[in-house]
């Protein structure tokens, strides 16, 4: 108390005007608020966004046309009883909170949902546009997404968690809060399935190095809302959640394109379009805020922006070459879904692949496999070409088609660039390493392997010793049996060359690309077509073939590639070189690159099944396992909590007794590093 006397001395000595009395009063009075106050209700808010981008003056409730602004304030509607599901402790930090202070704050649900409004937050719904499947789509904007505002960042933060965060600020939204102005004719919530998958996913993706927006918590409730899950027709009621989402910012490609002029397509336009004063103060502000070097080097506005636009399209192709070396695919690279500082942003239908294929598409309303996985890297520069329209005359067109001339090469470059570190080549860059890469690719394609798991097991193939003679033969041998583990079976191959569509609609297709071409393009394209056939050729080839075929097959298909990788690596070894410590280099650099575990969609599912049942301990446990996915994880290495076979969403079995055989094959717990299980097969994401 000594200490609290001398500081309200000093006060007085300041302020002589004020009496010792009321001083010491309404100092103590402050103190006591500031001791009561939560965690939460200290975060400091410095609103930059709102204070530089317009804010539109309307106040009207409903949906409507945003003109002219930025933002629009809105009011997140409460939830009925929030709680949490799961709380992400490293993403908390971001904003200097303690995950369990968070955890024990009895406002901590309603705060983190929208449900209370903190002090100094000012909630506000962000107005973008978008192109949609290819088609410029109009005004979309945050739907569901409600700006918090902007938490000053801890001045002890980790200088790597600010690498691109230069301003020292970290946006944060609640998604799933109610309806805004652009929630069009939906009600601006989300429920618990996807608020668990995005969730999960923004820290999981986070884990593997990729680029991405953050996940602080995610909160269920009591109140309920209609859905139809697989658009059959049959609805559901389910709980309405809300996800905390952190980045240092959320604008994105489509926030430019609310200055578009009217599309020669669609015939939609920007709401702000002719409002061209706007669109050079969102540019000025993103370029001062979020890429100061290049505003404090081009004092020229058209060489400052071009340097833009160039980061932009560097940190996307780095982006997307993350996301093919871990086998992520996002599902909806709508342009309203590229964020401006090269993110991973708006978690929906995404997927990892399970088996290989160049052809895997996570989104189940993806029919046309536009934004499939060999198509993600094409699409990323596509969109970049309609930011690039969206920025003129600011940018102009001519320089910036220059700059995506330079796209496909940097994306090779970081491409291949992960693919050496995930196969141990360290030490030289070899021009015959993309064949090898591509060789690999197509046995694993031709194989049906498991992306991940056959990356993780290539550590385990013996560097070839030079000092002695061995075995070539056998150890290729041993090294093939090691993957073949991960090779689908016969069954496998079939289900997975199944056509999509009907053989008879296929026919009439086939019938109508020769007799009247112009009527096919309207309804079909001939890539779909060809896709379609191709696996129909695979089909009748695995239909004419045994189990034990199909093995010899793989084994030589493995053999072939084994020996080629071993030969490539003998060249990584230098004369005089220690083989014994290349090799633990070259393992640990392998382990450090090709996770164990990434979060497959029945691991997810598995989760939101438990969660739905009312027991969250195994999203929180998938959560654990996600934040170190390179690791083993001694205790956690399978679930707690695993689906009955067969069984309905929701519903949930009791695990059999001890000595129980009878169900023993209903549940099985399945490790979070295996192949996925059969009923796997049946989840379906839109």
């Amino acid at each position: 108390m000594a200490f609290v006397g001398a500081r309200f001395a000093r006060l007085y000595i300041t302020y002589p005007g004020v009496s010792r009395r009321c001083l010491s009063h309404a100092g103590m009075d402050d103190m006591g608020i500031n001791l009561s106050r939560s965690s939460l209700e200290r975060l400091e808010f410095d609103n930059v966004a709102l204070k530089k981008l317009p804010v539109d003056p309307s106040s009207e409730p409903g949906v409507r046309q945003v003109q002219g602004a930025c933002f629009s304030r809105v009011q997140p509607t409460p939830l009925q009883n929030p709680e949490f599901v799961a709380v992400s402790d490293p993403a908390l930090l971001l904003l200097g909170l303690d995950a369990q202070q968070v955890l024990k704050d009895p406002l901590g649900p309603e705060y983190l949902s929208g449900s209370k409004v903190m002090p100094g937050s000012e909630p506000a719904a962000h107005c973008y546009c978008g192109h949609q499947f290819g088609q410029f789509a109009g005004q979309l904007g945050d739907g569901a997404a409600c700006y918090l505002g902007e938490v000053k960042a801890p001045v002890d933060q980790r200088p790597e968690l600010l690498r691109d965060n230069p301003a020292r600020r970290w946006e944060i939204q609640v998604k799933g809060a109610g309806p805004t102005p652009f929630s069009r004719q939906a009600d601006g919530r989300k429920v618990l399935r996807s608020s668990i998958r995005e969730f999960l996913c923004s820290e999981a993706v986070f884990a593997l190095g990729v680029p991405t927006t953050r996940a602080g918590a995610v909160v269920t409730s009591d109140t309920r809302i209609m859905r139809d899950i697989f658009y059959d027709g049959n609805p559901r009621m389910e709980r309405c959640s809300v996800v905390l989402r952190i980045a240092p910012s959320f604008i994105r490609f489509g926030s430019f394109e609310i200055f578009k002029r009217a599309d020669e397509f669609t015939g939609r336009q920007g709401p702000s379009y002719g409002h061209d004063e706007l669109r050079t103060q969102m540019l000025d502000y993103v370029i001062e805020t979020f890429y100061p070097e290049i505003h404090e080097k081009y004092l020229n506005h058209t060489e400052r922006n071009t340097a833009f636009f160039r980061e932009v399209t560097v940190r996307t192709a780095r982006l997307v070459a993350q996301w093919q070396c871990v086998g992520f695919c996002h599902g909806v690279l709508n342009t309203d879904n590229m964020s401006i500082l090269g993110l991973t942003l708006d978690y929906g239908p995404f997927g990892f692949m399970d088996r290989f294929d160049p052809d895997f598409i996570c989104n189940a309303s993806d029919t046309s496999g536009r934004y499939s996985y060999q198509a993600q890297p094409a699409i990323c520069r596509w969109n970049l070409a309609r930011l690039a329209e969206a920025l003129a005359p600011d940018l102009p067109p001519d320089l910036a088609e220059q700059v995506l001339e330079e796209f496909l090469p940097l994306y090779n470059s970081f491409y291949l660039k992960h693919m050496r570190q995930k196969l141990g080549l360290l030490k030289k860059e070899e021009p015959e390493d993309e064949i090898l890469i591509t060789q690999l690719l197509q046995t694993m394609h031709n194989t049906g392997a498991d992306f991940t798991n056959t990356f993780r097991s290539l550590s385990q193939i013996s560097w070839p010793k030079q000092e002695k003679a061995e075995d070539e033969s056998e150890v290729i041998a041993q090294a093939a049996k090691l993957i073949l583990h991960q090779c689908a079976s016969l069954e496998e191959m079939k289900t997975a060359n199944k056509p999509s569509m009907d053989p008879r609609e296929l026919a009439m297709l086939l019938s109508m690309a020769q007799s009247n071409p112009g009527l096919f393009q309207m309804i079909s394209d001939r890539k779909t077509v060809a896709r379609q056939l191709e696996k129909l050729s695979r089909l009748k080839e695995f239909t004419d073939t045994t189990e034990e075929e199909l093995r010899a097959k793989q084994t030589d298909d493995w053999s072939c590639w084994i020996h080629k990788y071993r030969q490539r690596l003998a060249r990584e070894c230098e004369s005089g070189a220690d083989i014994k410590d290349l090799q633990i280099e070259r393992v640990r650099a392998m382990n450090n690159n090709n996770p164990r575990v990434v979060l497959r969609n029945y691991i997810a599912q598995n989760a939101i099944e438990a969660a739905e049942n009312g027991d969250f301990s195994e999203v929180r446990r998938v959560l654990q396992v996600l934040e170190k996915p390179f690791s083993e994880q001694e205790g956690l290495e399978q679930p707690v909590w695993v689906r009955r076979g067969g069984a309905n969403p929701g519903e949930r079995e009791e695990m059999p007794e001890e000595g129980d055989t009878s169900r023993a094959e209903a549940r099985v717990l399945i490790p979070y590093d295996s192949k996925p299980p059969i009923w796997a097969n049946e989840i379906c994401v839109t």
